[in-house]
């Protein structure tokens, strides 16, 4: 288990408001919004501890399988049980909760879940796992695919220009230096993608930020998954609709190809 505290400020807050144009909470009233606390409590290992790729080797959790795999953000599931407060301290606790290996289509994939327990004032305020997935390395570069004709915004759906700026500014926030994120050539030569790859926890704040401006807040259970890659040219348009007793929330790229999915409960 490792653990990480600090005193949380306003200032990542008002940064990922700034950043993705949307609305700042009261953080006084209501304490950090759903997924916000992405932005806080991180790691930040030594530059020696990085591998060619970016990802911490070693002193992190989970830790690589083994030098060379390749790690995918797949989904995971989020409680808020209480506010997450600014000018508090808070601590994170995390740990591997299972690991399991498996054999697919491309080969071995080992599927890793990771729990965080955010606590504050003694109590747990966010309750979440991660699923992580380790690929083998790829072989040759990626080509691009041929792409169907793009889909309109419609009402209610919301447009995020993912630009190569905004990723780099989002990965230098949650303190990511995965380099399939910010350096094109890396992710085209060494890790076979067509493009700048557009963050899980992106895709998944994007849908928790939809939900929230229909209204939805206070304690929230939100599960999500990564159905397909999204890279920066593909643009990402995210959709929230209220159904009952739920929210389903849906990311798709400008031609309209599904890339997440979740749901918000209260």
């Amino acid at each position: 288990m490792k653990e990480v505290t600090e005193v949380l400020q306003p200032g990542p807050a008002e940064a990922l408001s700034s950043l993705l144009d949307v609305e700042m909470p009261d953080l006084d009233r209501d304490g950090l919004p759903l997924l916000w606390h992405w932005f806080y409590l991180l790691d930040r290992p030594a530059q020696a501890d990085l591998g060619p790729d970016g990802h911490p080797l070693r002193a992190t959790i989970p830790a690589p399988p083994e030098p060379g795999r390749r790690r995918m953000w797949a989904g995971g599931r989020v409680r808020t049980c209480g506010p997450l407060r600014c000018g508090l301290p808070a601590t994170r606790r995390t740990e591997v909760l299972s690991v399991q290996e498996k054999q697919g289509r491309t080969g071995r994939l080992t599927f890793v879940v990771t729990g965080h327990k955010v606590i504050q004032d003694g109590q747990v305020v966010v309750d979440e796992e991660q699923d992580l997935v380790y690929r083998d390395a790829a072989s040759g570069r990626a080509e691009m695919a041929t792409e169907e004709p793009e889909v309109p915004v419609a009402d209610g759906e919301w447009a995020i220009d993912v630009s190569p700026t905004l990723l780099f500014r989002f990965s230098a926030l949650t303190y990511n230096a995965h380099r399939i994120h910010y350096d094109h050539d890396y992710a085209r030569d060494v890790e076979g993608y067509p493009g700048l790859l557009t963050h899980g926890p992106l895709q998944a704040l994007a849908m928790a930020e939809a939900a929230r401006r229909q209204g939805i807040g206070g304690e929230l259970a939100f599960d999500y998954r990564l159905v397909s890659p999204l890279f920066d040219h593909q643009g990402l348009v995210v959709r929230a609709e209220a159904a009952e007793g739920e929210t389903v929330t849906t990311v798709r790229d400008r031609h309209g190809r599904r890339t997440a999915t979740g749901t918000v409960r209260r």
